[in-house]
């Protein structure tokens, strides 16, 4: 780009979809790149670790957060937990000219889309990348959520629900791409190139 500055690449799309295992083959890909923790009320959940890819905070503290503008977008996901991304490392990144890569859903997609329409901290739609995200049908990605852990069965049919929502926007991403089971190296390839050749 003209000016130097770098880009934030939202990975967009629904519970189930792939979009942590694609930023953790980005992750080994490319140390360089800049992947911001999210902000989170929600328990931890068995393997996760404080700092790696969430930071577990209490409500009162996101609340603080969300009082003082500390987030680019914050949302409550699944009626259940804030969500949200802190602006100051994804600002920094991308004023340094790297490329910083981010897993949303879409309610998280439309605010950051907005922010960057309007002009954020010296920040534009020509800074923002969106690529969206999906399994091959309904069914997959249902088989998917429900291997996550044992999920119970109204948990599983609220993501379902949010997940139809999501597909019926995908189209409002720059690119829309499929993960299918079992071609997680593919996916990543594709993703890969297009966030280097843009």
């Amino acid at each position: 780009m003209a000016d130097k500055k770098g880009k934030l690449v939202l990975i967009v799309g629904p519970s189930g979809s792939g979009k942590g295992t694609i930023i953790k083959n980005l992750k080994d890909r490319h140390p360089d790149w800049i992947y911001p923790v999210s902000w989170t009320t929600r328990a931890v959940r068995p393997g996760e670790v404080e700092g790696q890819v969430y930071h577990f905070v209490s409500k009162e503290e996101f609340e603080k957060g969300m009082a003082d503008g500390q987030f680019l977008e914050h949302a409550i996901v699944h009626e259940k937990g804030y969500y949200g991304t802190d602006k100051s490392e994804i600002v920094a990144g991308v004023n340094a000219g790297k490329t910083v890569v981010r897993e949303v859903d879409i309610q998280g997609f439309h605010s950051i889309k907005k922010a960057f329409a309007d002009g954020f901290d010296g920040l534009d739609a020509s800074h923002l990348l969106t690529i969206f995200v999906e399994a091959k049908d309904l069914e997959e990605l249902q088989r998917r959520i429900a291997e996550r852990g044992k999920l119970p069965d109204e948990e599983v049919a609220r993501r379902m629900e949010s997940a139809r929502k999501e597909i019926a926007q995908a189209d409002e991403c720059d690119y829309r791409i499929l993960n299918e089971y079992g071609k997680i190296q593919e996916t990543v390839d594709e993703v890969d190139g297009i966030i280097l050749k843009s």
